[in-house]
């Protein structure tokens, strides 16, 4: 690492997003030296690991190529594939619990609704998201509990002048890549307004409770088919009840002169 790199960073943590995803070159370099600087092995311990060969490399998908010839069509095409690449990140995270948290709030007689990722690991609390805003995505695992969480987010929509109104959350999502289960976006639906702060707290209290269950003993079965009602058949001598016959709409009734007698017909199961 070159000095003035080391001038930059002025020996405290640093954005290593700058540049965007993929990590550039001089990102991972100042990295690198970061940890050089700072871990009580250094040098060694960066050289240890840059060395090894056998470690397993981590496959990123390559940005879609966007440029002016490309359709419309197609750029959104390779945007939503590249989106499809990155969806299993946190699935294979083990102890890393997943859950749906949405908000929707007011700002100048408009609604907004916004969507993030809730994260739970360690007895932590955390979250993942895009907004234009930094302060409205990414919550790092420091809470303590989900009111905490979502006190940080109604803070940080308080300084952007929106009100928030309701919040709606989700259970655990399955790390089963296969599930068939669908994702429960509103498990629990909370009016900010009408709970007030110490309603919203215990009513979020509940539902990381319920979440905590739901892990120890596992997602409900799936309810069981209702077995449909068995008529038992007649008894030999007794004659079966008589069945009602469905005509086509439309269809005018038939003359009962017509019909045969049937007065002495059984059926015999």
């Amino acid at each position: 690492m070159s000095e003035g790199a080391v001038d930059e960073d002025g020996g405290v943590p640093f954005y290593v997003n700058r540049g965007g995803l993929p990590i550039d070159g001089p990102t991972w370099e100042r990295m690198w030296g970061y940890i050089a600087r700072t871990h009580p092995d250094g040098q060694n311990l960066v050289k240890s690991i840059r060395n090894t060969v056998e470690l397993p490399r981590v496959p990123i998908p390559p940005v879609p190529a966007v440029t002016s010839g490309v359709s419309v069509v197609e750029r959104v095409e390779g945007i939503q594939r590249y989106i499809r690449e990155l969806q299993y990140l946190t699935n294979n995270i083990s102890g890393l619990e997943r859950f749906p948290i949405s908000f929707k709030t007011e700002f100048s007689g408009g609604c907004f609704r916004h969507i993030v990722l809730g994260l739970h690991c360690g007895g932590h609390f955390g979250a993942i998201g895009i907004s234009r805003r930094e302060d409205l995505m990414y919550k790092p695992l420091q809470q303590k509990s989900l009111s905490d969480l979502m006190a940080d987010y109604q803070e940080a929509y308080a300084r952007c002048w929106h009100t928030l109104r309701k919040i709606k959350i989700g259970p655990y999502v399955s790390h089963d890549p296969h599930s068939v289960e669908q994702i429960d976006w509103k498990q629990s639906v909370l009016d900010v307004q009408d709970l007030g702060a110490e309603g919203l707290r215990r009513e979020l209290e509940r539902h990381s409770r319920d979440m905590r269950l739901r892990i120890i003993k596992g997602p409900p079965s799936p309810p069981k088919e209702r077995r449909r009602e068995v008529t038992p058949s007649p008894q030999r001598g007794q004659a079966s009840p008589q069945r009602r016959e469905r005509r086509p709409s439309g269809d005018k009734p038939a003359d009962p002169k017509s019909l045969p007698d049937l007065g002495s017909y059984q059926i015999r199961v």
